[in-house]
């Protein structure tokens, strides 16, 4: 986003922070994350983080406060260097919840509004709309909702939000996504929960807290949210490639590929090398890799990663890794190697 398209939108929207928590490990993401952090695991041509500070951006902030922990320096260092935006990071050194990662970022947002966003999960919606409104959390349909927060709704407002509930009272999912007119407020909240040592699960949770707010008094309505891209598993980060190359396909170089057949959506990096393959559909391929005699499908081909006379279909492939000689459907972290001799 350009310095001129940011000042546009500022003018156009009331002053916000943002909150990114983006500390966790991403265990269900292993072995990816044992050599990158979880907001860093790349789709559809760049960091899952990536993909969610473009859209903040849009909305005009004036500061981004993100929340790290593990392997923290990496993303502080490429959100430093990618986004022309202040940044501020909060090191969370001892994961207690989702809520104790908003408490961690109280001294650098204030009491203005702000912005929660999760740092794994991508959202397409309006954030210019839900900026301007008022206290309001993204929601979404779900099949099961005992995997998520849940709210209750009574006359167009929230009534009651419950963490992975045994009996959800519906199928109306959060989202991570948060707008609060006054994060005093909620940082209040936040402060009786920890002093109270309120925990569910066994940790303080945002939820929790903003249950206090509405018991207090305060309105908080349900934004839908269409677009949901979870980010959180292996399959999960697959749909999430398929559907940003179908729907936001990012800069690709696609020519001066010999012998080659690309079949879009596809990304490929422009220092990536491909040779006498079949590229796609729903395939990124990242910086420095080589694809060579192969034929790749619906899979994320990190950087530095090697595929030579192979054929692979719904795969992650770390960066630095080598696939070699043996038709596979493959989820291989960072440095390895498979070969058949």
């Amino acid at each position: 986003m350009t310095r001129q398209a940011a000042g546009e939108t500022r003018a156009r929207v009331k002053p916000f922070k943002v909150i990114i928590p983006a500390a966790g490990e991403g265990r269900r993401l292993r072995p990816h994350t044992h050599t990158r952090p979880k907001v860093l695991i790349e789709v559809a041509g760049k960091p899952i983080i990536g993909h969610i500070v473009e859209r903040i951006l849009a909305a005009g902030p004036t500061e981004i406060c993100v929340v790290v922990g593990y392997r923290g320096n990496e993303v502080s260092s490429y959100l430093s260097a990618s986004f022309d935006c202040p940044f501020q990071f909060v090191e969370q050194d001892d994961p207690k919840g989702l809520g104790d990662a908003v408490y961690r970022a109280c001294d650098c947002v204030g009491d203005g509004p702000v912005l929660v966003m999760l740092g794994d999960t991508i959202v397409d919606m309006d954030l210019v709309d839900i900026v301007q409104g008022g206290n309001s959390v993204g929601v979404c349909e779900v099949e099961d909702p005992r995997r998520f927060g849940v709210v209750e709704q009574s006359d167009g407002r929230i009534v009651r939000l419950v963490e992975k509930p045994v009996d959800p009272p519906s199928n109306l999912a959060l989202v991570g996504v948060y707008f609060l007119e006054s994060a005093g407020e909620i940082f209040d909240s936040l402060e009786r929960l920890i002093a109270e040592d309120r925990r569910t699960r066994g940790e303080y949770q945002l939820t929790d807290a903003l249950q206090l707010m509405i018991d207090s008094g305060a309105r908080l309505e349900a934004r839908p949210v269409q677009h949901w891209l979870d980010c959180g598993t292996p399959r999960a980060l697959l749909e999430t490639n398929r559907y940003l190359l179908d729907h936001s396909p990012p800069a690709s170089v696609s020519s001066g590929r010999p012998g080659c057949v690309l079949v879009p959506p596809v990304f490929v990096h422009e220092s990536a090398t491909l040779e006498d393959s079949v590229v796609g559909p729903h395939v990124s391929v990242g910086a420095n890799a080589l694809v060579r005699r192969s034929v790749v499908a619906d899979s994320i081909v990190n950087q530095d990663a090697v595929v030579e006379h192979s054929v692979l279909e719904h795969s992650i492939l770390g960066e630095g890794c080598v696939i070699k000689d043996r038709p596979r459907s493959l989820n291989v972290g960072g440095l390895s190697e498979f070969r058949t001799t």
